[in-house]
């Protein structure tokens, strides 16, 4: 191989590597649940609403479906990534729901796995 055919070997694995990185979903994160729920909810949503006996979550995934609804109503939009981070906020925060048992196999699975619509 001569150099110009090193160098493109090298731009195009590159990119490859770069394209891979990006298609892989990053794990729910509780310091980005929590930014997104204080920024976005904390200024309706006291403490208080999520101690009392009338809880509209009694699980992880109806945790998440309140999460999704409520950004919903809300015209947030947010991706499914960032509810899953506000879910996981939440839940250590607040609930201390067992977190369903596909997180262990990736972020990939257990994103596609609690993902409602």
């Amino acid at each position: 191989m001569d150099g110009w055919q090193v160098r493109w070997w090298i731009a195009a694995m590159a990119i490859a590597c770069a394209t891979t990185a990006e298609a892989q979903p990053a794990p729910p994160s509780a310091a980005r649940g929590e930014l997104l729920y204080k920024t976005h909810c904390g200024g309706c949503h006291t403490t208080q609403v999520h101690w009392r006996d009338r809880k509209l979550a009694g699980d992880w995934k109806g945790l998440q479906a309140q999460v999704r609804r409520w950004q919903r109503n809300t015209g947030l939009k947010w991706s499914e990534q960032e509810i899953a981070d506000v879910t996981r906020y939440l839940n250590g925060e607040f609930y201390h729901f067992a977190p369903p048992a596909r997180q262990a196999q990736g972020p990939a699975s257990y994103l596609a796995a609690n993902a409602t619509h």
